[in-house]
């Protein structure tokens, strides 16, 4: 299983990187979005500290569903996930390579872009760690969440409105304590810990249960 987890993340990412334009519109995204704040609510370093963690969250969770209605449409078209629904390997673990290799093109260049972002915001240098830390756990998050409601929404017309509505109240948590732990993380004397525990609650609840949601609801999408 281990050998079809990383076949499928291979595969993945050379798709990926044959469709550059795809991969760089996440990010650009991203940019322009956490970018512009700076310039409609004016320089002052308080206000830009307080909106920081914020925008620089929900900038990342829009951002990572543009991608979302991507994860299985290709594969649907052209009948590979039909192909994949006949192999013997669990279908749970084929999602979960997905999923995984969605994360890679799309989760991790915000991770590793986020310090230099945030230092539009004039945020701390350990404030710019704890958010790279804080989108490094919770970003899986949004993929895993966002799988399921891919899955759902697979083969529907107007599918990428449908899927915002079933994932976006989902998200809400994760774009809580994410931001709380960066908020918390500038105040002197603050324990950041149990966000970060959270987090990772999430993050395992995530793992354990979205490959068997999203391989049931794949089922029920491909009949």
């Amino acid at each position: 299983m281990f050998k079809t987890l990383l076949a499928i993340v291979g595969r993945d990412l050379t798709l990926a990187l044959r469709r550059r334009t795809d991969v760089l519109t996440t990010l650009f995204f991203f940019v322009i979005v956490v970018s512009l704040f700076p310039l409609g609510v004016g320089t002052e370093k308080e206000t830009l500290r307080q909106l920081g963690p914020g925008v620089v969250w929900v900038a990342a969770l829009l951002a990572s569903m543009l991608a979302l209605e991507r994860l299985f449409e290709g594969d649907y078209r052209d009948g590979t996930l039909e192909q994949m629904l006949l192999t013997p390997q669990p279908l749970a673990i084929l999602a979960l390579g997905k999923v995984f290799s969605h994360w890679l093109v799309t989760g991790l260049p915000l991770v590793l872009i986020a310090p230099l972002i945030g230092l539009q915001y004039h945020l701390p240098e350990q404030t710019l760690l704890v958010m790279m830390a804080s989108l490094a756990v919770g970003t899986p998050i949004l993929s895993l969440i966002g799988a399921i409601g891919a899955a759902l929404t697979l083969g529907l017309r107007g599918g990428g409105i449908l899927l915002s509505l079933l994932v976006l109240p989902l998200y809400i948590p994760v774009l809580v304590y994410g931001s709380g732990a960066v908020s918390v993380s500038m105040v002197e004397m603050a324990d950041i810990g149990p966000y970060f525990s959270l987090l990772g609650a999430f993050l395992i609840l995530a793992l354990v249960f979205s490959p068997l949601a999203s391989a049931a609801a794949l089922r029920i999408s491909v009949e």
